[in-house]
């Protein structure tokens, strides 16, 4: 389904790029189906996610400033490998890679809602906005994100309340959202391709470079998650949490609040981060779970 979508969304990214309006529909509605799954009372919070989530903002504001030093959109486009969430398929691989899904699920929800509160702040300071007054660029982030990134979790635990039946419903069709995912999948490379394609050429070195550290940041996170994990005993819920990430979402951000050009950085992820999952499945059957 990945190749698919990335090669439909090359070779057709004119029509494609069309429907990037959709985008934030279908965050929304993946984010939903997630949060379905998992209940508030459900969740278990220890100093694996504590530790995690630590990495992944103090990293993503390290990046950032040693990369500023070369190249802002370098910096935009490294900083955004981070600092994006948990991606929502990040549970069905560390479930076959032997991990506790609680605890995957767990730190996902905490992922995406960390990103949702602390994204108007961030690209408020660091994005295309930043030229404006705080308060003003923090709003304008703000009255965009909250409603594709913080609406799915509150409606959901709506939904948990007033009709608990239909939330039940929503959070077994987890399948549905891999299906949205690719579709969007599409619409985003579809996008980038379109911007790229607009890109100058002496731009193209740095969009080669930025491929090269999407690369870098791609293994040390699934690394450093890795080993933050084994100290709890969770060595692939740990590398799950930090090395995959909600690319989609990542993509929508750096194309909307960034410099557009950043987002190769996270497109280029995309492959990195199947390329390890590929691999670390292909381990799992051979030499059994890494838990």
């Amino acid at each position: 389904m990945l190749p698919l979508a990335m090669v439909a969304g090359y070779f057709f990214s004119g029509f494609f790029s069309q429907l990037a309006f959709l985008t934030p529909g279908l965050i929304f509605v993946m984010l939903l189906v997630t949060f379905c799954r998992v209940t508030p009372s459900q969740m278990c919070f220890s100093a694996l996610h504590l530790w995690l989530l630590l990495f992944q903002f103090a990293a993503a504001g390290l990046v950032f400033w040693c990369a500023s030093y070369f190249d802002s959109t370098l910096a935009q486009g490294s900083m955004i490998c981070i600092f994006a969430p948990t991606a929502i398929s990040a549970v069905i691989i560390a479930s076959m890679l032997g991990a506790d899904v609680v605890t995957m699920a767990t730190f996902t929800m905490l992922s995406n809602t960390a990103v949702a509160l602390t994204a108007p702040v961030v690209f408020s300071l660091v994005g295309s906005h930043s030229h404006l007054p705080f308060s003003e660029s923090f709003w304008l982030v703000f009255l965009k994100v909250i409603p594709v990134l913080v609406a799915p979790f509150a409606l959901s635990f709506l939904l948990k309340r007033i009709l608990p039946g239909l939330h039940a419903a929503i959070g077994k069709y987890q399948i549905v959202s891999f299906y949205i995912w690719a579709f969007a999948l599409m619409i985003v490379m579809g996008q980038t391709v379109e911007i790229v394609t607009r890109i100058e050429r002496n731009h193209l070195g740095l969009e080669a470079i930025m491929a090269g550290i999407a690369f870098i940041i791609c293994v040390v996170q699934f690394s450093a998650g890795k080993m933050i994990g084994r100290r709890y005993g969770d060595r692939a819920a740990g590398g799950q949490s930090l090395g995959q990430k909600n690319t989609i979402l990542a993509i929508w951000l750096a194309q909307n609040y960034l410099d557009p050009v950043a987002c190769v950085a996270p497109a280029c992820y995309v492959i990195w981060q199947n390329i390890v999952n590929s691999r670390q499945l292909w381990k799992s059957k051979t030499h059994g779970a890494e838990r």
